[in-house]
């Protein structure tokens, strides 16, 4: 892939620099290539949306939306071969909200999977998690420059702005899918659901070691996707292709992604007497007023 000194890697479901008619047709009408609840991007704003789906990070894109994930459901297939056994009719459901025993939303599920019977009577369930990744800085001002001319500005040089956008994947795990895990996949534990968990492939090597078991074993199944540059009748993509699938049971891998790596003490120490040492040097400057009365 040609060198790109600017973060947008895919705007509405097509490369930046693709101008083929289709691409310009999903530009112009602000539409998703990838299964939205309705035909347009509805991302950060209906009526303005944010159509980055995709941003460069190393080299490589990274996901930073999780309608991304939902290209030709490959996502489903993939959870339902980890919830159900071979040749078990089941749907999908998506967004489905999550009560706790006192009638409070824990979240809504992204995608709920339910296995039915030849009556079409749910009998298993499994809940997938789709994990986009946070983006720190700016990236809707690069996005509105580029939808000025997106033919002028495919390769304009970004690199100089401020808050140049860049996959946050510290805060991604644990601002969204720590909560998500404790909260919601705590409940879909206790019920001995199973929880599958889509992510990119960039995003899941930022996380803990993970204490791995054999499928049979699993209560949650992590599907890693990356984005893979194809070329189709002269025009190059991307496109989702699952690169790895990691079995874990629910509490070795919710205790690793949620607790800190310690640093050294003694650096905190450091820092405790510097702060003391400031103190003690200044001391507060205590004014008294003279016959207040």
């Amino acid at each position: 892939m040609t060198k790109i000194v600017q973060p947008l890697a895919e705007v509405f479901g097509h490369l930046v620099n693709d101008q083929s008619p289709k691409a310009n047709r999903y530009r112009s009408g602000r539409l998703c290539p990838f299964n939205n609840k309705v035909p347009n991007c509805t991302k950060d704003k209906a009526k303005n949306p944010l159509g980055v789906c995709s941003v460069f990070h190393d080299g490589a894109p990274a996901i930073t939306c999780p309608i991304r994930f939902r290209e030709d459901w490959l996502i489903t297939d993939d959870a339902a071969s980890f919830f159900f056994g071979d040749g078990t009719a089941w749907s999908s459901l998506t967004e489905v909200r999550l009560n706790d025993a006192n009638g409070k939303s824990a979240g809504n599920i992204d995608v709920v999977l339910v296995a039915y019977d030849d009556k079409g009577k749910i009998f298993d369930f499994g809940a997938l998690e789709i994990q986009a990744v946070y983006i720190s800085g700016n990236v809707r001002d690069p996005f509105e420059y580029y939808m000025k001319n997106p033919k002028a500005h495919a390769q304009m040089d970004w690199s100089n702005q401020p808050n140049f956008p860049r996959p946050d994947y510290l805060s991604s795990s644990r601002k969204r899918l720590a909560p998500q895990l404790l909260y919601k996949g705590g409940i879909l534990h206790s019920w001995h659901k199973k929880t599958s968990v889509a992510l990119n492939k960039s995003f899941f090597e930022t996380l803990p070691s993970l204490k791995t078991v054999s499928k049979s074993k699993a209560d949650i199944s992590w599907l890693i996707y990356d984005l893979q540059l194809v070329k189709e009748e002269g025009q190059e993509r991307l496109t989702l292709t699952k690169t790895d699938e990691v079995f874990t049971e629910f509490e070795p891998a919710l205790i690793s992604i949620t607790t800190s790596s310690p640093g050294n003490i003694d650096d905190f120490i450091r820092l405790l007497q510097e702060r003391l040492d400031e103190q003690l040097e200044t001391p507060p400057n205590n004014k008294i007023i003279e016959k207040p009365f």
